[in-house]
Protein backbone atom coordinates (compact mmCIF):
# COMPACT_ATOMS: atom_id res chain seq x y z
CA UNK A 1 0.00 0.00 0.00
CA UNK A 2 1.18 3.51 -0.64
CA UNK A 3 -0.01 6.89 0.74
CA UNK A 4 0.72 9.10 -2.96
CA UNK A 5 -1.59 11.17 -4.62
CA UNK A 6 -0.69 10.97 -8.30
CA UNK A 7 -1.70 11.36 -12.02
CA UNK A 8 -3.97 8.01 -12.64
CA UNK A 9 -3.84 5.88 -15.82
CA UNK A 10 -7.08 6.39 -17.82
CA UNK A 11 -7.51 10.02 -16.40
CA UNK A 12 -6.09 13.98 -17.07
CA UNK A 13 -4.32 14.56 -14.14
CA UNK A 14 -6.62 16.32 -11.97
CA UNK A 15 -9.57 14.35 -12.32
CA UNK A 16 -7.22 11.19 -11.71
CA UNK A 17 -6.11 13.18 -8.39
CA UNK A 18 -9.34 13.58 -7.51
CA UNK A 19 -10.03 9.68 -8.12
CA UNK A 20 -7.12 8.73 -5.66
CA UNK A 21 -8.52 11.37 -3.11
CA UNK A 22 -12.28 9.75 -3.42
CA UNK A 23 -11.06 5.81 -3.33
CA UNK A 24 -8.81 6.49 -0.35
CA UNK A 25 -12.35 7.82 1.52
CA UNK A 26 -13.87 5.23 0.31
CA UNK A 27 -11.67 2.48 1.59
CA UNK A 28 -11.56 4.03 5.04
CA UNK A 29 -15.40 4.31 4.81
CA UNK A 30 -16.09 0.26 3.69
CA UNK A 31 -13.28 -0.13 6.70
CA UNK A 32 -15.16 1.37 9.19
CA UNK A 33 -18.32 -0.78 8.83
CA UNK A 34 -16.75 -3.77 7.78
CA UNK A 35 -18.13 -6.64 9.41
CA UNK A 36 -21.13 -5.00 10.53
CA UNK A 37 -24.66 -7.29 11.20
CA UNK A 38 -28.12 -5.85 10.08
CA UNK A 39 -29.06 -5.22 13.73
CA UNK A 40 -25.30 -3.16 13.72
CA UNK A 41 -26.23 -1.02 10.94
CA UNK A 42 -30.01 0.02 11.94
CA UNK A 43 -29.02 0.31 15.34
CA UNK A 44 -30.42 4.18 16.40
CA UNK A 45 -28.50 5.49 19.75
CA UNK A 46 -30.97 8.33 20.07
CA UNK A 47 -34.32 9.12 19.14
CA UNK A 48 -33.36 11.70 16.34
CA UNK A 49 -29.95 9.92 15.03
CA UNK A 50 -29.32 9.02 11.96
CA UNK A 51 -28.45 4.60 11.62
CA UNK A 52 -25.41 3.66 9.94
CA UNK A 53 -26.96 2.19 6.94
CA UNK A 54 -28.78 5.33 6.49
CA UNK A 55 -25.98 7.33 6.36
CA UNK A 56 -24.29 5.38 4.08
CA UNK A 57 -27.40 5.42 2.12
CA UNK A 58 -26.53 8.90 2.12
CA UNK A 59 -23.23 8.86 0.76
CA UNK A 60 -24.64 7.11 -2.39
CA UNK A 61 -27.54 9.66 -2.43
CA UNK A 62 -25.59 12.32 -2.33
CA UNK A 63 -22.87 11.02 -4.81
CA UNK A 64 -26.02 10.25 -7.29
CA UNK A 65 -27.45 13.64 -7.11
CA UNK A 66 -23.81 15.33 -7.94
CA UNK A 67 -24.01 12.95 -10.97
CA UNK A 68 -27.17 14.21 -12.11
CA UNK A 69 -25.96 17.82 -11.60
CA UNK A 70 -23.02 17.57 -12.84
CA UNK A 71 -22.62 14.51 -16.09
CA UNK A 72 -26.31 14.92 -16.83
CA UNK A 73 -26.77 18.82 -16.23
CA UNK A 74 -30.61 17.93 -14.85
CA UNK A 75 -33.21 17.93 -12.07
CA UNK A 76 -33.89 14.37 -11.08
CA UNK A 77 -36.60 12.68 -11.89
CA UNK A 78 -39.72 12.12 -9.51
CA UNK A 79 -38.54 8.43 -9.93
CA UNK A 80 -34.77 9.41 -8.70
CA UNK A 81 -36.06 11.45 -5.83
CA UNK A 82 -38.58 8.41 -4.36
CA UNK A 83 -35.67 6.28 -4.69
CA UNK A 84 -32.95 8.33 -3.17
CA UNK A 85 -35.40 10.78 -0.91
CA UNK A 86 -34.80 9.12 1.97
CA UNK A 87 -30.96 8.61 1.67
CA UNK A 88 -30.63 12.52 0.90
CA UNK A 89 -32.90 14.09 3.73
CA UNK A 90 -31.98 11.33 6.35
CA UNK A 91 -34.05 12.21 9.43
CA UNK A 92 -37.39 10.78 10.29
CA UNK A 93 -37.89 9.66 6.72
CA UNK A 94 -34.69 7.92 6.64
CA UNK A 95 -35.11 6.13 10.39
CA UNK A 96 -38.61 5.09 8.41
CA UNK A 97 -37.40 3.68 5.54
CA UNK A 98 -33.66 2.96 5.24
CA UNK A 99 -33.43 -0.68 7.59
CA UNK A 100 -33.39 -3.99 7.22
CA UNK A 101 -30.61 -4.13 4.78
CA UNK A 102 -27.56 -6.40 5.13
CA UNK A 103 -24.15 -4.59 4.91
CA UNK A 104 -23.53 -5.82 1.13
CA UNK A 105 -27.03 -4.20 0.10
CA UNK A 106 -25.24 -0.96 1.07
CA UNK A 107 -21.10 -1.42 -0.64
CA UNK A 108 -23.69 -2.33 -3.49
CA UNK A 109 -25.24 0.81 -3.79
CA UNK A 110 -21.66 2.84 -3.53
CA UNK A 111 -20.17 0.77 -5.81
CA UNK A 112 -22.91 1.00 -8.21
CA UNK A 113 -22.62 4.56 -7.71
CA UNK A 114 -19.16 4.93 -7.81
CA UNK A 115 -18.59 2.91 -11.31
CA UNK A 116 -20.47 5.27 -13.12
CA UNK A 117 -18.70 8.38 -11.42
CA UNK A 118 -15.26 6.84 -12.42
CA UNK A 119 -16.99 5.89 -16.00
CA UNK A 120 -18.03 9.26 -15.99
CA UNK A 121 -14.81 11.03 -15.48
CA UNK A 122 -12.81 8.93 -17.85
CA UNK A 123 -14.78 11.33 -20.20
CA UNK A 124 -14.03 14.39 -18.85
CA UNK A 125 -11.03 16.95 -18.83
CA UNK A 126 -9.17 18.94 -16.65
CA UNK A 127 -11.28 21.65 -17.78
CA UNK A 128 -14.34 20.19 -17.08
CA UNK A 129 -13.49 20.60 -13.12
CA UNK A 130 -13.14 23.81 -13.79
CA UNK A 131 -16.92 24.69 -15.50
CA UNK A 132 -18.92 27.17 -13.35
CA UNK A 133 -21.89 26.60 -12.10
CA UNK A 134 -24.22 27.13 -8.77
CA UNK A 135 -24.55 24.68 -6.21
CA UNK A 136 -27.25 25.56 -3.29
CA UNK A 137 -27.61 29.73 -4.83
CA UNK A 138 -23.89 29.92 -4.69
CA UNK A 139 -21.25 30.17 -7.13
CA UNK A 140 -19.27 27.12 -7.80
CA UNK A 141 -17.55 24.59 -10.37
CA UNK A 142 -17.19 20.91 -10.60
CA UNK A 143 -14.26 20.56 -8.84
CA UNK A 144 -15.83 21.74 -5.78
CA UNK A 145 -19.14 19.51 -6.08
CA UNK A 146 -16.96 16.06 -6.26
CA UNK A 147 -14.26 17.21 -4.10
CA UNK A 148 -17.62 18.11 -1.70
CA UNK A 149 -18.67 14.51 -2.42
CA UNK A 150 -15.53 12.79 -1.01
CA UNK A 151 -15.31 15.91 2.15
CA UNK A 152 -19.36 14.48 2.62
CA UNK A 153 -18.29 11.12 2.94
CA UNK A 154 -15.17 11.58 5.30
CA UNK A 155 -17.71 13.83 7.33
CA UNK A 156 -20.30 10.48 7.32
CA UNK A 157 -17.81 8.38 8.12
CA UNK A 158 -16.26 9.92 10.82
CA UNK A 159 -19.83 9.32 12.40
CA UNK A 160 -19.68 5.79 11.55
CA UNK A 161 -16.66 5.35 13.44
CA UNK A 162 -18.04 7.12 16.62
CA UNK A 163 -21.43 5.08 15.92
CA UNK A 164 -19.64 2.03 15.93
CA UNK A 165 -17.73 2.44 19.29
CA UNK A 166 -21.59 2.96 21.22
CA UNK A 167 -23.17 -0.45 19.49
CA UNK A 168 -24.23 -2.22 22.03
CA UNK A 169 -23.92 -5.95 22.07
CA UNK A 170 -26.09 -7.81 19.86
Amino acid sequence: MEFKIKDLEGYTPQIGRLVHMMNYARTTTLQAVKGLTIEQLDYLYADNANSIGALLTHMAAVEFCFQIETFDEREPTDAEVQEWGAGLDLGEKGRHEIKGKPLDYYIDKLDKVRNRTLTEFKRRNDDWLYVERKWASYPSNNYFIWFHTFEDEINHRGQIRIQRKMLPNF
